[in-house]
Order: structure tokens, then C-alpha cells, then sequence
């Protein structure tokens, strides 16, 4: 029986296997990415239960190789702002 690390381990890789995958359909290149297909590329990433921040901190991780990285983290800040409840894509009510 495997373990629960060893399971952990296969759902964070097929999670970051899927956000790959969403952002090779929206995005291709890093030199290539704009506000536009980050947006999309976050939207698809909620839209298939994936949170946004989880695929926005992925995102960063390449920040050296994407072209106005700072004007593009403001924009993709603000979408996630707008689009997550305080800061999580899921939200309680009483």
C-alpha cells in the first residue's frame, strides 16, 4: 500500500502536469506572454478547479524568462485579487 507521501506526491504531479498543459494552450512561450493569455491562462486554471495563486506562484517561478515581468504580475495580482475570495478561490457563507 503506498504511502501518503508517495500519494501526495502523485496528486502534486499531475496537478502540475495539468497547469503545464493549460499553460502550453494559452500561453506556448514565456517570451510570448502577455496580459491576455495570463488572464487566460489563470481563467482556465479556475475554470478546471485549479487555484489560481497555486498557478500564479508556478508562473513566477519563471519570472527571468518572461518580458515585463513587473507590469505582468500586477496585472495577474489584480485578476486573482478579483477573482478569488480573500485570497482563495473558495468562499464560506453562515
Amino acid at each position: 500500500m503506498a504511502s501518503n507521501s508517495q500519494f501526495n506526491n502523485l496528486s502534486n504531479e499531475s496537478l502540475q502536469e495539468r497547469v503545464e498543459q493549460i499553460w502550453q494552450n494559452t500561453c506556448n512561450s514565456w517570451q510570448d506572454m502577455n496580459t491576455t493569455n495570463l488572464e487566460a491562462f489563470l481563467s482556465q486554471c479556475e475554470d478546471q478547479n485549479i487555484d489560481p495563486q497555486f498557478c500564479m506562484d508556478w508562473v513566477e517561478q519563471h519570472k527571468n524568462m518572461i518580458p515585463e515581468w513587473p507590469a505582468l504580475s500586477q496585472k495577474a495580482l489584480d485578476w486573482v485579487n478579483g477573482h478569488t475570495s480573500t485570497g482563495s478561490p473558495f468562499s464560506y457563507n453562515d
